[in-house]
């Protein structure tokens, strides 16, 4: 029996399922298997269950009585509370706020980074077998016991239905978590060669010398927690800065991380004001990496400091990062209409079209467009836009003031511009409410169509159905985006041409299918152009970014000479 296997049968030995299966096979062997997904149908237990968390959330107060919860920074074992208080709201009821947090300043994050460095080598050298099994007990802790915490803190803090906080916390995030165990040890079984009995060859995968910040968006807690827990699966030490707008949903799944046993330092979690965590870090000699999902400004705001600063650091810094999308649906004059209008509702509008998936230009002929349009506003109108609290509602609120701000500013300018085909109007008064809008426009250029607004508005444009393959080059050429996009057409000579021509639009395309809602392992999500740097997250590949590997070749017999054969 090996006995560290032992050890960690009897330390996780009342753990669920995974951990479990992990710890009596071959570690080697593990594999992962999508989480299935509740449908929370009505007086189902897991609905309940969400219902029941959800009234004791809200029932809650802490000893502040300003907030229903509290978010401390955390940097190894201790908790910090600083005079730089911030608030959560609840986007749909912005009146009540879900947690009060603190913003670490540039002092704080330094500390937080020299208490990152010295846990560096402990967990480094820590083994991959004890490192997997951390992650494993999380995904079924988030799966199981914790999933309607997880679910009901996304509702509220990020104004999720239940059937899109069940997607992305619960299945989602458990997917990142075991797939990436999976894929460890998927890499773990590359021997290099020997070449012949003398010598030996082998490869290590260590961890790279520095830290790593985990920089967060706001708009799914997945990728919050597995822009953390990637990294430090290769046995990097990171500084978690989770979005304000989803802080503590973020700050559930660490304390998860640190109840099922990742030690104190490992992660540490660092709420803050973006410009002074961006400066600090990447003024820092030891920053090893950048794990980034936000805005196109931001990256490159960090991009450019990381080479203002390049000749300061002890290694080239590894950058990654997903920056949104000017997502396309290709509609041709073959396709299934209402199959298209269909997808196309659920992928701009769902969430409030604050996916960076989600379709936010339509390209319809003018032969189908009558029948489309008709059906997408007979769809609209059937839909609940409300609290998210109400399992019927189909989308809530966005996530704050200043995207409510964006988002109306956009209408505006698409009602002076533009043909307003349904919606197109907001209100702040409880929540940030903007109803899913649909706009037709005249000009192919419009900035509708080229500038991403991440907000549920949607503008079309009509083609000439003899004029299919201009507006295949117009789909390429318009944004400096290259995400998402969906193509729609039963005639597969036009399917195989358009796919090969827009293989460079995207780094996800779907055909005759909805352009959001990839899954783990089934379609590795990420774009290039501005949407990102295509590193494709949730694939196997992704955590050989996080890895500095190293190669050791090993002589089994003594060197005698210096001359080659073809010298004597």
């Amino acid at each position: 029996m090996n006995h560290k296997l032992l050890r960690l049968k009897t330390l996780f030995k009342n753990q669920p399922s995974s951990v479990q299966r992990f710890l009596t096979t071959n570690p080697k062997g593990y594999v992962a298997t999508n989480e299935p997904v509740y449908d929370f149908k009505r007086n189902s237990p897991e609905a309940a269950q969400v219902h029941a968390t959800l009234k004791d959330f809200l029932g809650r107060k802490n000893d502040t009585n300003d907030a229903l919860f509290e978010v401390p920074i955390v940097i190894g074992d201790k908790e910090i509370r600083t005079e730089n208080v911030q608030y959560q709201p609840i986007p749909f009821d912005h009146q009540t706020k879900i947690a009060r947090f603190y913003h670490a300043d540039k002092a704080i994050l330094a500390q937080a980074i020299e208490n990152s460095l010295q846990n560096r080598a402990d967990w480094e050298n820590s083994s991959f077998d004890y490192r997997a099994s951390i992650m494993l007990k999380a995904a079924d802790r988030i799966t199981k016991e914790g999933r309607a915490e997880i679910l009901a803190s996304t509702m509220l803090g990020q104004a999720k239905t239940v059937y899109q906080a069940e997607i992305d916390a619960a299945c989602e995030l458990a997917d990142f978590l075991r797939f990436n165990v999976q894929y460890l040890y998927e890499h773990l079984k590359y021997k290099p060669l020997n070449g012949d009995e003398n010598t030996i060859n082998n490869m290590y995968l260590r961890g790279m010398e520095g830290f790593v910040a985990a920089i967060a968006p706001f708009n799914f807690t997945a990728i919050s927690g597995h822009l953390a827990t990637a990294p430090a699966l290769m046995g990097n030490v990171v500084l978690w800065k989770p979005s304000d707008t989803a802080v503590f949903s973020s700050y559930l799944v660490y304390k998860i991380l640190r109840e099922c046993g990742l030690p104190a330092g490992v992660i540490n979690f660092v709420p803050s004001a973006g410009p002074d965590f961006g400066e600090t870090i990447t003024s820092s000699a030891n920053l090893a990496g950048v794990n980034f999902t936000g805005s196109v400004p931001t990256f490159r705001w960090l991009w450019k400091k990381v080479g203002e600063n390049l000749e300061s650091y002890r290694t080239f810094p590894r950058l990654a990062g997903e920056c949104g999308g000017k997502n396309f649906h290709l509609v041709h004059e073959s396709s299934d209409i209402e199959s298209a209008a269909v997808a196309t509702v659920r992928s701009a509008f769902e969430f409030s079209g604050q996916k960076c998936s989600a379709c936010s230009r339509l390209y319809v002929p003018e032969s189908k467009w009558p029948q489309m349009k008709e059906k997408m506003v007979a769809l609209l109108k059937d839909l609940q836009i409300d609290s998210p609290l109400k399992f019927e509602t189909f989308t809530s609120a966005v996530i704050d003031e200043r995207s409510f701000d964006k988002i109306s500013n956009y209408i505006e300018y698409g009602k002076n511009n533009n043909k307003l085909i349904t919606g197109g109007y907001y209100n702040k008064s409880t929540g940030y409410y903007v109803y899913p809008t649909i706009f037709e426009t005249k000009d192919p250029k419009d900035r509708l169509m080229r500038e991403e607004i991440f907000g549920p508005v949607l503008t079309v444009f009509k083609y000439k159905d003899s004029e299919f393959d201009q507006v295949v080059d117009l789909v390429d050429t318009t944004t400096p985006y290259a995400l998402t996009g969906s193509i729609f057409a039963k005639d597969e000579t036009v399917m195989k041409n358009t796919k090969l021509r827009l293989r460079h639009a995207c780094g996800n395309l779907y055909l005759n299918d909805k352009s959001t809602g990839s899954v783990v392992n089934q379609q590795p999500f990420g774009g290039a152009r501005l949407s990102g740097t295509n590193d494709k997250p949730g694939s196997p590949g992704y955590l050989l970014k996080w890895t500095s590997p190293l190669s050791v070749k090993e002589s089994l017999v003594p060197q005698t000479t210096v001359k080659h054969a073809s010298m004597l």
